[in-house]
Formats: structure tokens, sequence, C-alpha cells
């Protein structure tokens, strides 16, 4: 599905993106990581989007790092601020992960948003919450392969996160199929791994 036509800044690049782009950050750098996430958030506070950051290594230090950023942060909905959320409760909404279940929620937060007169929307999630043993967690790839989709859809732009330390090199590879747009060196770039999602579902999901 093709991405909206308005095109919107990530912040950290000059070049800008259609909104509902779907992007990886496979990174190594705690430090990068912090300075691409906060000027991305930063970018959509600015535009006037709804904001939304989803932290898996605990809300109170996200809130922290991200204030020391000069990111307007919050842990409850403030107009003009990131707001802040748990990335367990948010994508495991008691205790289990579905697809079905986050672009509905994926879509809420844009429809919700264009409610409250926002110009726009864009997220960005920790991933780790998917090594733990969560039911559903087994539905990650088939979920990033959907979602480009559901993204374009509703023109959330989206940054989704992922600690190359932390995921097995085949598992980042499959990552990497499932993300049209990743973040590289502070650059955004067509990813070349990509695999249009009915074709990743078909030979990755659909198979087994």
């Amino acid at each position: 599905m093709e991405t909206g036509t308005r095109e919107v800044s990530v912040g950290f690049t000059q070049r800008q993106f259609p909104a509902g782009t779907h992007m990886c950050f496979v990174y190594d750098s705690e430090t990068e990581r912090r300075r691409v996430i906060a000027d991305f958030l930063a970018a959509g506070v600015e535009a006037g989007e709804r904001v939304a950051y989803f932290a898996d290594a605990g809300t109170e230090g996200a809130l922290q790092w991200l204030a020391e950023a000069g990111v307007a942060c919050a842990a409850k909905e403030q107009r003009g601020h990131v707001h802040v959320a748990a990335a367990e409760a948010t994508y495991c909404p008691g205790g289990r992960f579905s697809p079905e279940v986050m672009f509905d929620t994926l879509r809420g937060f844009r429809a919700a948003g264009d409610q409250a007169g926002y110009d726009g929307a864009r997220v960005s999630g920790e991933m780790s919450w998917a090594l733990r043993d969560i039911p559903g967690h087994e539905r990650l790839l088939e979920y990033e392969a959907k979602v480009t989709g559901v993204l374009a859809e509703c023109e959330v732009t989206a940054i989704c996160q992922y600690d190359a330390a932390a995921w097995d090199g085949a598992t980042l590879l499959h990552v990497l199929r499932v993300h049209p747009m990743m973040v590289v060196r502070g650059q955004v770039v067509e990813n070349p791994f990509f695999m249009q999602p009915e074709d990743y579902l078909r030979a990755y999901i659909d198979a087994h």
C-alpha cells in the first residue's frame, strides 16, 4: 500500500518522507539511538503531530533522557509533548501480543489525534519486549510485515528500534526484510533487503 502524499520531517536529516513511512533502526550505539529518536520525536511535536514513544527499558528512564535531549515529554497525554508509555503494555495489552489488536491501536491513535486537531501522528517503539516469552511474541515478524500497510493507510510515521547486541543475526535479517526504509548512520535509506509484505508472508509465514 502506498504511503500518503503529505511529506514530513524526521528531524535528523534534511530529506522529508511520506507520512506513514515504516522504518527500522538497528543500532549498536546508545548515544546515536538517543540522538536519532529524540530528533524524530521532537520533529513530530514541532509539526503539530500526535507523538508517542513506547519504552521497554522503563518509562521513567525514557522521560529523563528525552528531557535531557530537550524534548518535551509526559507520562500522560499532553498536547505539544511526546507521550511516553510502556512498550509491553502497549503492544501486549492483557499480557498477549496480537498484531490485529495493535493495528487497531495504531488506527485509534491516529483517529483520536485527528479528532483532537493534531496535524498528523508518529510513533517509535523499543522492540525488546518481543525477546521475552510473552504469548504471541512469535508473531512479531508477521506484524512487522503487515503493519507497513496499516501505517501507510492511517499515515502514522514509525521507527521500530532493534538493539543489534540483543537480537541474533538471522532474526535481524528478517527484521530488515519487513521494513521498507532503514536508519543508517543518521540517514534514512531505502532498504535493499526489503520484501513486499505479501511476498514475505508467503515465503516465511504462510509456509510454516
